[in-house]
């Protein structure tokens, strides 16, 4: 009942922590309270890439024509879009198990909770409680979707995004409230497949309010073609679910005006919550902040012994995100001699359709930060394998410093960005400049040219416009 290292929970950060560990000679085990891979691969990055792929695949399939070729009678078939993606989740959660019997890493089912020297109690579905010893306990209970005070999920009418997944039917109508990533990916999904959608954000940006202000512009120009309607700067007030379906009340908060709307359901999609709550932090004394655990660089908490990552801890609630700090964090106890992870060099990606990438600083957040900035802004429009894809909506915008060339971000929307979003990560890493982004030679024809384009545009050298 002794171990190197307990990790609570398997999602992408615990067991990539858990398999790192035991690569470096550890005695491992994972105590998991429902499936192996946590909610991103069972319920939230790969099963929802599975739907989204499936209503990329009907949207080409409608339009055919275009690409030379005649389809009829085509069709969205829900349940085997759902059936599908559910049978993704399963084979990859299966694949986790491998990895650990691979890895000898032994798993525990049942709820974790932390006890005094460094010690946890597992609560298995029967009751029954084993107490389990450790040198290191890293906490990873990841996060759940989160509930506005007048937006009470109940799982039927008012709705999250493991609901959005598993609906019995397709619904005629929703409502999406927050246009972050969760947000626009689903209303993607659902306008794709013929529900009739619209959205709600309370920030005045709209649509992916975090990302490059001309990013959100170029979305919803996308979206308003798609026929997806966007409320921007507008709060829901209320939710009446008596009766058959929703109304929800929205309330402009430029002019206040209301407005209500009919639909089947409500997707509550304003983020996530942390699962810290009935862990034992308090038993422990472990500081927290508005629920998420405090800890250092190397990911320990004011308790020795005891570490935290991924959605429990201040940052970026992304799986890769807690994949590099479970890593970096085993290293550490391993002695190895670790860097910090620089927190302003993580890609975020959003694959609605087009898809949305970015890294660094937005242009607006270089110039508040003091740098004199050179921007570049290529587009796809002007790419001949986008316009040969049928892909040519959207661009690459770049920031550098105008003083000594420094990467600060990209920005980009279109077909397939996300996969092109690297290149800036890594050439950031190495400090690469914006000359050396143009001239490095790009393979022709692709799409990540534009990147090289939109570098020479910052510098008065772009070719293709």
């Amino acid at each position: 009942m002794n171990y190197d290292l307990i990790v609570i929970g398997s999602g992408p950060g615990g067991y990539v922590a858990a398999i790192r560990a035991s690569q470096l000679g550890m005695n491992v085990a994972v105590i998991e309270r429902e499936s192996l891979g946590g909610i991103c691969l069972n319920w939230g990055c790969i099963p929802t890439k599975a739907l989204l792929k499936s209503a990329q695949v009907f949207e080409y399939i409608q339009h055919a024509e275009d690409y030379g070729i005649k389809v009829e009678n085509a069709s969205a078939d829900f349940d085997r879009m759902i059936k599908r993606s559910r049978g993704v989740a399963d084979g990859m959660s299966k694949g986790i198990n491998f990895l650990f019997k691979k890895n000898k890493i032994t798993t525990i089912l049942g709820h974790g909770t932390l006890k005094r020297g460094k010690k946890v109690e597992v609560t298995d579905a029967d009751g029954k409680k084993t107490e389990y010893s450790a040198n290191h306990i890293i906490v990873a209970t990841g996060a759940r979707a989160k509930e506005l005070p007048n937006l009470k999920i109940d799982n039927k009418n008012i709705i999250g995004y493991r609901d959005a997944m598993s609906l019995p039917k397709q619904p005629k109508k929703m409502v999406v409230v927050g246009a972050g990533a969760i947000g626009v990916e689903f209303a993607y999904f659902y306008n794709a497949i013929g529900t009739e959608v619209t959205v709600v954000e309370f920030l005045e940006q709209g649509l992916v309010p975090r990302e490059d202000k001309d990013i959100s512009r170029e979305l919803a120009r996308s979206f308003k073609k798609a026929g997806i309607k966007v409320l921007a700067n507008t709060s829901v007030e209320t939710v009446d679910t008596k009766g058959r379906g929703c109304t929800v009340k929205v309330k402009s908060r430029k002019d206040g005006k209301e407005e209500e709307i009919k639909c089947d359901v409500v997707l509550s999609a304003a983020g996530v919550s942390p699962n810290t709550e009935n862990i034992g932090l308090e038993t422990l004394g472990i500081k927290t902040e508005r629920g998420l655990i405090l800890v250092d660089e190397y990911y320990k908490t004011n308790v020795p012994g005891i570490y935290a990552i991924g959605d429990v801890v201040p940052g970026a609630a992304l799986a890769h995100v807690a994949s590099a700090e479970g890593i970096l964090c085993v290293e550490k106890i391993a002695g190895h001699n670790v860097e910090p992870i620089d927190y302003n060099n993580i890609p975020s990606c959003t694959y609605c359709s087009p898809e949305v990438a970015s890294v660094g600083y937005t242009e607006a957040a270089a110039k508040e930060a003091g740098y004199e900035v050179k921007v570049g802004k290529f587009p796809f429009s002007a790419s001949g394998k986008a316009k040969a894809s049928g892909s040519s909506n959207g661009f690459v915008k770049v920031v550098f410093d105008a003083k000594y060339g420094e990467f600060l971000g990209a920005h980009m929307i279109g077909a397939n960005v996300t996969e092109m979003i690297a290149e800036i990560v890594a050439v950031r890493k190495l400090e690469t400049t914006g000359h050396e982004i143009i001239k490095t030679i790009h393979p022709h024809p692709t799409m990540s040219e534009a990147i090289m384009e939109a570098a020479a545009a910052a510098y008065d050298e772009v070719i293709h416009l």
